[in-house]
């Protein structure tokens, strides 16, 4: 059993960001509106022996190396069924992972170097990648050899980040894929459609290939340019689908960053590195992944024609099991370097919460997700599609408590961090570890109480905005 993941993803260098630090993120989308995930840490390993993976999707099978750094994941919680998919994290030496972008290679290709059945797939990707690299470019050629080995049984495109730099590789074949580091001034946007364009082979500080890739590409006459070598027209497609369901995604994000900028929502031209005249934060990535075209004529919330409300695919959806923005900073002294600001709502309304990376532990609340809703549970993953469901349900009238729901957290993340890096720069070792591990419940705890104050206002709004109402006579 498989499920198709069609997600969006924002890269940004560290000098294009707001904090002058890297920044990767992604919407994890996934077939069902509900299929419930968890945020835990999985904890390092030295010297174990016999660790091995098996998927449940189909017959892919490893055993992991004797050693493995801590990390970060965010999984199913019916991992027999459907699959680990531990989809992102940042591990204990900074390498921040996001896996996967799901990207399809065209018939062409893929009619030469078919996809491997049973080959490494995004299920257990983040698994056999992210506990053994040691920075973004280490990432990129570690993944490299395992596609090498064992083949990919998906398109897949899988974003890499540490302090220095971010890098985008596209898995489009069994065998085959380029990666493309994202210059430190810019920042690239994909949404399930081949995003790459040109490939300088001469330049190997910024770009990284499978191994006979260009002999692949000429020997078979896969390349429909007469000059340059551009990934996304040799490898990738556009059709109805792409123009409709991918491209626009990556258009609206552009008008986001550079409204300045003429482009059509069907382009199959919109170009992947973009660069804008001010720096990116996170609640812009937040806004861009939580977006529904909000204010043009394409937002299904909105008040144009049914046509054009329903014409494209959005960028935040119901189905989106979490969204996260990994954040690896160079400008904060050691062990205070990887914040994962994980939403486990719809991106649309909820918020992105900031968790420390050097930490050993998550909340209950959000390492223990039931498989069903309970009222009385403390699941944070719950109680977030709760709340999305609440302020769906009367958008007009409770967007704008929304908003300021949302402002106010914001503004007491920031502060949050600012302190907490503060204190814990007089620390190290265990001793920081453990203060951040307990930071990251206290920042729980606040977003929960604040969550479900907002949560007991629109219960009560919504009553008195029932239609099974009647003026009446208090004298009656």
């Amino acid at each position: 059993m498989n499920y198709e993941s069609a997600c969006t993803s924002i890269l940004v260098g560290k000098k294009a960001s707001l904090y002058g630090t890297t920044l990767i993120a992604r919407n994890d989308d996934t077939f069902l509106p509900l299929t419930p995930q968890r945020f835990y840490m999985h904890p390092a390993w030295k010297g174990e022996k016999g660790l091995h993976v098996k998927s449940p999707l189909n017959k892919f099978e490893a055993d992991l190396p004797e050693n493995g750094y801590r990390y970060g994941a965010v999984p199913n919680v019916d991992r027999d069924h459907l699959g680990d998919y531990e989809e992102s994290g940042i591990n204990e030496k900074n390498v921040a992972m996001s896996a996967t972008e799901s990207t399809y290679g065209n018939e062409r290709t893929l009619a030469i170097d078919p996809l491997v059945v049973d080959g490494l797939d995004e299920d257990l990707i983040v698994n056999m990648t992210l506990p053994f690299i040691e920075s973004a470019r280490h990432g990129v050629e570690y993944l490299g050899q395992l596609i090498k080995q064992y083949g990919s049984p998906a398109g897949n495109s899988v974003l890499f980040s540490d302090k220095d730099s971010v890098w985008y590789m596209e898995i489009v074949t069994g065998h085959h894929w380029v990666a493309q580091r994202i210059p430190d001034d810019a920042y690239a946007v994909a949404a399930n459609q081949v995003a790459i364009q040109q490939v300088d082979f001469e330049d190997t500080d910024n770009f990284a290939w499978s191994e006979g890739i260009r002999e692949f590409v000429d020997d078979n006459k896969l390349n429909p340019d007469k000059t340059g070598w551009n990934f996304r027209h040799i490898f990738g497609t556009m059709n109805e689908k792409d123009r409709h369901y991918n491209t626009p995604r990556v258009w609206y994000a552009h008008h986001i960053l550079n409204p300045e900028v003429p482009e059509e929502p069907e382009s199959a031209e919109l170009p992947f590195i973009m660069h804008t005249d001010h720096l990116i934060s996170v609640e812009d990535i937040a806004q861009i992944l939580g977006s529904h075209y909000n204010e043009t004529r394409f937002d299904p919330m909105g008040h144009g024609d049914e046509k054009d409300r329903l014409r494209y695919r959005p960028i935040g959806l119901n189905r989106t099991q979490n969204s996260h923005v990994l954040q690896v900073r160079d400008n904060v002294p050691e062990g205070l370097e990887g914040i994962m600001w994980l939403n486990l709502g719809y991106p649309a309304f909820s918020p992105y919460v900031p968790f420390y990376s050097n930490a050993t532990d998550t909340d209950p609340s959000y390492s223990e997700t039931p498989l069903k809703m309970d009222i009385d549970s403390k699941s944070a993953y719950w109680m977030f599609r709760m709340q999305s469901m609440l302020t769906e349900s009367h958008y007009a009238k409770f967007i704008q408590n929304n908003r300021d729901y949302l402002t106010a957290l914001y503004r007491d993340y920031h502060a949050f961090v600012a302190e907490t890096d503060k204190e814990a720069a007089e620390l190290s070792g265990k001793e920081q570890t453990k203060f951040l591990t307990e930071a990251n419940y206290k920042i729980v705890a606040h977003t929960t109480a604040a969550t479900k104050q907002q949560i007991n206002n629109m219960v009560m709004e919504g009553i008195n905005l029932s239609q099974l109402t009647f003026d009446m006579d208090k004298n009656l």
